[in-house]
């Protein structure tokens, strides 16, 4: 008989099994031919010693490959992260350095501050606050100090000063048209180059003055170029002056700038008045998030803080006192300002002038003391505004003024709120708490106390609250009014 042949389904097992044996033979011949590994101790030739094996781990398993952590997002306009620092320089003067740690820039003026702001703000880093710190002393102020965007001016508490320069005035020699860019004056003794000017005549105001600075000198006598064109016709048979008058500090077209812990001398025996519509000792002009913190503006011939069309500005903790116009004059279409624990003491008008189209405003926890003329004035299109927990006290006239205004133009839908309102007017002046004129309406009048506490002969504050014949409807509850007519509802 034939040997029985392996039958089909066995040849698989047959195969797998040979190619096993092959691999193991192959694996002893290697193990046998590899030699033992040299003796642990050293000079045993002879004796072997024990051999360590190799990790299996660190042979079977690659470096782990290095993996990008997650980072944030790009700023909206860089090609890059947000910035965690950015510039910083010094400046003081010399002899109040620290030689372990001198200023970076020291000077006595406007030209080494205004170096220093021109040179962080150049060093773009987004909206990351680039910082100039200001040692301790007097900064002679020959121009304004033009603010930067995104830059922080930090002064030494209580000890950084600028001092605006004293002023030289001279009549036009020559009309200044509207659009030119070059002024003729009749002495320019005082004018010069780098230096700020204002320009008008008695009918070219407010807005229409034109503050520039000098940019050079022509060969025509007393001609002096500027860099940027006149707002309005200046003619010489209107009395056109130029004098070297301007904002102490100025910010146009800035967004999030910083002041802290300054001090503005206006200077204000020396200059002559500049509106606030062009000027003060602290000007903005379109300042978006501006923030103002511990500064003292004083004695200057116009009005101490003056913000026109600037949203979002916030002001805490500041002093403009003594100055010749208003103290505090947020105007023009300002929006959202926030203003706490500020003090407008001793200036020639209103304490605040809350100017035109100021809307969606906080202001909180102030003074106003002292004042030429009423505490509070507030009116055209100024809505929908908290005055909460102020004092106002001492001055002249009212203590908050609602302005006689045209329908859709009034100061409507604010609340006056928990408000000290006391001492106003005078023996020869008799004022209100509150004076409510034109058709002002929808504003609610909560929680004040309204009083005179000064000796009888003395008081002038003898109407609590005053609603004048073409007033609207206005909300008046749980007020604490002590005067002799509490109320004076002309309407009836």
């Amino acid at each position: 008989m034939k040997p029985s042949s392996p039958s089909s389904a066995s040849w698989p097992i047959l195969v797998i099994g040979a190619a096993v044996a092959i691999v193991v033979g192959l694996l002893l011949a290697e193990q046998s031919a590899t030699p033992p590994a040299p003796s642990s101790v050293a000079g045993s030739a002879a004796t072997p010693g024990p051999t360590v094996a190799a990790s299996a781990d660190a042979a079977a398993v690659p470096p782990e490959p290095v993996r990008p952590q997650p980072s944030p997002e790009q700023l909206s306009t860089r090609m890059h992260e947000r910035v965690t620092e950015a510039a910083r320089i010094t400046v003081g003067h010399a002899d109040e350095a620290d030689p372990e740690r001198p200023y970076d820039l020291m000077g006595r003026d406007n030209l080494v501050i205004q170096a220093a702001i021109d040179t962080v703000a150049a060093l773009d880093a987004g909206d990351a606050p680039r910082i100039v710190e200001i040692g301790p002393g007097r900064f002679l102020m020959r121009d304004s100090l033009h603010l930067r965007s995104h830059v922080t001016i930090r002064g030494t508490p209580g000890r950084t000063v600028l001092v605006k320069a004293p002023a030289a005035t001279s009549k036009l020699s020559l009309d200044g048209d509207y659009g030119e860019e070059q002024i003729t004056v009749a002495d320019p003794d005082g004018f010069g180059v780098g230096q700020g000017v204002a320009v008008w005549d008695d009918n070219v105001r407010y807005f229409h003055i034109t503050v520039a600075r000098i940019t050079g000198r022509t060969a025509s006598p007393g001609t002096f170029t500027l860099n940027m064109p006149l707002r309005g016709d200046c003619m010489v048979k209107r009395n056109a002056t130029a004098a070297t008058v301007f904002p102490v500090i100025s910010g146009y077209d800035v967004r999030g700038t910083r002041l802290e812990h300054l001090e503005i001398d206006g200077s204000r025996d020396t200059n002559p008045f500049l509106d606030g519509c062009r000027g003060g000792g602290l000007y903005l002009s379109r300042g978006y998030g501006v923030e103002i913190q511990d500064c003292n503006v004083h004695d200057y011939n116009g009005d101490g803080i003056s913000f026109q069309q600037s949203n979002d500005v916030t002001i805490t903790d500041t002093i403009c006192r003594d100055n010749a116009g208003h103290g505090f004059h947020p105007g023009s279409g300002s929006h959202r300002t926030v203003m706490r624990r500020c003090r407008g003491e001793g200036n020639g008008e209103d304490g605040m002038f809350v100017c035109w189209r100021v809307k969606h405003g906080t202001f909180e926890e102030n003074v106003f003391a002292g004042n030429a003329r009423n505490g509070i004035s507030i009116g055209h299109k100024d809505t929908d505004n908290l005055l909460r927990r102020n004092t106002i006290r001492g001055n002249a006239s009212d203590g908050i003024l609602f302005r006689d205004e045209l329908p859709g133009m009034a100061a409507d839908r604010n609340r006056v709120e928990g408000n000290t309102i006391e001492d106003n007017g005078g023996p020869d002046r008799a004022a209100a708490g509150i004076r409510i004129r034109g058709v002002t309406a929808d504003n609610e009048f909560v929680d004040n106390v309204i009083r005179d506490t000064r000796p009888e002969a003395d008081r002038g504050q003898t109407t609590g609250l005053v609603i004048e014949p073409t007033a609207g409807r206005n909300t008046v509850e749980r007020n604490r009014i002590e005067a002799a007519e509490p109320i004076r509802d002309e309407r009836q």
